[in-house]
């Protein structure tokens, strides 16, 4: 039985694939950088995603062929240099313009459901109970970020920035699944990018010490978390769809449509309160006030303008259309015959 990830035109086994390798690997590399957009969707719109999929495959079985272990060097090593790029930029503008940022990955989150959706045609009851069932899933996630600070679940530890890289990793998998959005709702968004700048900072003015803590504390556990990650997810997305279809799609349907209550845009950091709030597990006092940047505040809701509740609608939309625009692109790899798949 051929199921969606099997559902791809094959690349041709002698063409190369440098071109696409890097292409795919940067826009995958950003993806992870912005929730809401998804890395396998990106490798879609490349034209990769067969190859890697496929040479993923082939190295968790422990089969070592030039051809796919070059796809993995193309698309690991591209996505590593966007990403390390673009962290700082994109974790400067999560801080500073949150709603505003918010907004356009509630967009590009949503914009996802008409890849996973096509996937899971013809529609049955079987996918909507899958559906329910990330719905409810993504909706519990919510609330526990919802929560005050102190007591939610964005405190960094090894733990913690380990499971951060095996959710990231579902991104490379999963079209239309955001890693970054699961990286926001686990508390580890901004964390993780600052980690990248503070690391790609020090590495260019030549301290390798003060590359150290960042890249031993935050950077190796999910590091470690995305290597298992790929190689977990892309096997158990197999298992599961040749097993429940229809349930595995109605799930991810589900986790896209709860994605967005984890993303309410109009909040904004609040100054914490000396000798209350508590921040990466330390009480704040004013002898340690100053070592406690914006990204670490604890955030508050607020109620919009009308010019602002306008421009949101504009950016959602704005997010929408892009999302769909690559998915539909990444679509045209889609093969008219399941029965001709790989």
């Amino acid at each position: 039985m051929t199921h969606p990830a099997d559902r791809l035109t094959p690349i041709d086994p002698g063409s190369p694939p440098v071109a696409r390798g890097i292409l795919g690997g940067t826009l995958m590399g950003l993806a992870n950088l912005v929730p809401g957009i998804s890395g396998g969707t990106m490798l879609l719109a490349a034209g990769i995603y067969p190859d890697f999929i496929g040479a993923v495959s082939d190295l968790t079985r422990l089969r070592f062929r030039p051809r796919p272990l070059i796809v993995l060097l193309l698309v690991g090593g591209s996505a590593a240099v966007a990403i390390a790029l673009g962290a700082g930029l994109l974790k400067d503008l999560v801080v500073d313009h949150r709603w505003v940022m918010y907004s356009l990955f509630i967009g590009l989150t949503l914009g996802g459901l008409p890849l996973v959706w096509r996937l899971a045609r013809p529609a049955s009851s079987r996918v909507f109970w899958g559906a329910a069932v990330g719905l409810v899933g993504m909706a519990a996630i919510g609330i526990a970020q919802a929560r005050p600070a102190e007591a939610a679940i964005g405190g960094s530890n090894w733990l913690v920035l380990l499971v951060a890289g095996l959710a990231g990793a579902s991104a490379m998998i999963l079209p239309g699944v955001s890693g970054g959005y699961l990286l926001l709702v686990l508390g580890q968004y901004v964390p993780i990018l600052a980690a990248i700048d503070r690391a790609k900072d020090a590495v260019v003015a030549g301290d390798l010490r003060g590359a150290f803590d960042p890249s031993l504390h935050v950077l190796l556990p999910v590091g470690i978390g995305v290597l298992l990650g790929i190689g977990l997810v892309s096997n158990l997305l197999r298992f599961f769809l040749a097993r429940f279809e229809k349930q595995t799609l109605g799930f991810l349907l589900g986790l896209l449509l709860g994605a967005v209550l984890g993303l309410w845009p109009f909040q904004r950091p609040v100054e914490p309160t000396l000798g209350t709030t508590i921040i990466k597990g330390q009480l704040v006092t004013a002898e340690n006030r100053s070592t406690f940047d914006s990204e670490d505040f604890p955030t508050e809701r607020f109620p919009p303008s009308a010019a602002q509740a306008a421009a949101a609608v504009a950016l959602i939309a704005v997010g929408f259309a892009v999302t769909l625009v690559v998915a539909r692109v990444g679509g045209g790899q889609e093969s008219r015959d399941p029965g001709s798949a790989a």
